[in-house]
């Protein structure tokens, strides 16, 4: 029997080491399988290599970054930590926070604006405070501009005020000259039903008569005065009563009866008599007589300082000796006060109203 050498205990592998000072021989101490110590790597096999996890860093070749520590039969470190995870101390936490930042930085899709924010640049770099007002200031409406915009709306503004004033007067003077001499006109006929109104001298402004036009459908009443507050724009037809312009009364034996009215706007009683042609009625009604006119002749110009035309016998109507006349003033042309338009009649019917209207009303 041969007996072993005793071998150093760091000759003999891991197991098989003995304590100091024994010995064993080949045949009593066979050895014992070999064991992979712990703190060893575990290879790999030839015919299983280790394949590294996938990195999504790049997908170039280079050298895997085997795991620490002993790894199982299934390939996976029992000691690998969680996806997540870092281990190491914290200068590899710190490396591999960058490296995922890195990561998330490169994946990320970046949005293009529709609009350029206000705040950055060109390049989407946020602008400097001294940049930021002088992008301000370049925004700011220069001089010009200011002024072009008051400018603009003093037009506008204008424009609609003179829009108002013009509806105002064509169309609303209208509407409230026809309410009030409509109602001047009714209450002037009951009046006269009444017997509370005698024939006489009137006050300035005060209703007296009612003239009517057939031909132009005018039905207004006639105060005494041409002023045009308190006659001519309430609607009605105003009596030439007062010196130096004073004519004579329908009543009057002899004389000229001259009325003014408004041509255009507050009732406008006087817009068509330029359509009168000679023959046509003038009738003037009063408390208890109906005088009848007809119409004699036209002047479709003539300067407002013409005042003769009301003379006792306007000699510019044609009219050569003394009788009972009625001449109509109005503006011409229309809308505007520049002439006189003068319309003349003599009369040729006096009738009482007790024998009822005469044949010029009679339709």
């Amino acid at each position: 029997m041969t007996t072993l050498r005793p071998e150093r205990e760091t000759d003999l592998p891991y197991g098989q080491q003995q304590p100091y000072g024994e010995s064993a021989t080949f045949e009593e101490q066979p050895p014992a399988p070999y064991e992979t110590p712990a703190s060893e790597p575990y290879e790999t096999p030839a015919s299983e290599p280790y394949v590294p996890p996938a990195d999504d860093e790049t997908v170039a070749l280079r050298i895997a970054d085997l795991p620490k520590g002993p790894i199982s039969a299934s390939g996976a470190s029992p000691a690998a930590p969680a996806p997540g995870v870092t281990s190491g101390g914290r200068a590899a936490r710190r490396k591999a926070a960058k490296r995922r930042h890195r990561r998330h930085a490169a994946g990320a899709q970046p949005t293009t604006p529709t609009t350029q924010p206000e705040e950055s640049g060109a390049s989407g770099a946020p602008l400097s405070r001294v940049e930021a007002r002088r992008l301000a200031r370049a925004r700011k409406p220069g001089p010009a501009v200011i002024a072009s915009r008051a400018i603009g709306e003093v037009f506008i503004t204008t424009g609609v005020l003179m829009l108002l004033f013009v509806t105002y007067q064509l169309w609303w003077t209208n509407v409230r000259a026809h309410a009030q001499a409509g109602k001047e006109a009714s209450d002037l006929q009951d009046q006269w039903e009444s017997g509370e109104r005698e024939p006489g001298t009137f006050e300035p402004g005060q209703g007296f008569a009612i003239l009517r036009i057939p031909k132009l459908d005018v039905v207004v009443p006639i105060a005494e005065g041409v002023s045009n507050k308190k006659v001519l724009d309430r609607g009605m037809v105003g009596h030439y009563g007062e010196a130096p312009l004073k004519t004579a009364m329908p009543g009057d034996k002899t004389g000229n009866f001259g009325l003014a009215g408004h041509r255009n706007t507050h009732g406008e009683p006087f817009r068509y008599i330029n359509r009168l042609e000679p023959g046509d009625p003038i009738v003037v009604e009063t408390q208890d007589t109906y005088y009848v006119y007809k119409t004699a002749s036209t002047l479709p110009v003539t300067p407002p300082s013409n005042t003769s035309v009301l003379d006792p016998v306007p000699k510019d109507g044609g009219f050569t000796e003394p009788g009972r006349y009625i001449t109509l003033t109005t503006c011409t042309p229309e809308f505007t006060s520049k002439y006189r338009l003068i319309v003349w009649g003599k009369m040729v019917e006096e009738r009482p109203r007790s024998k009822g209207k005469p044949d010029a009303l009679v339709e």
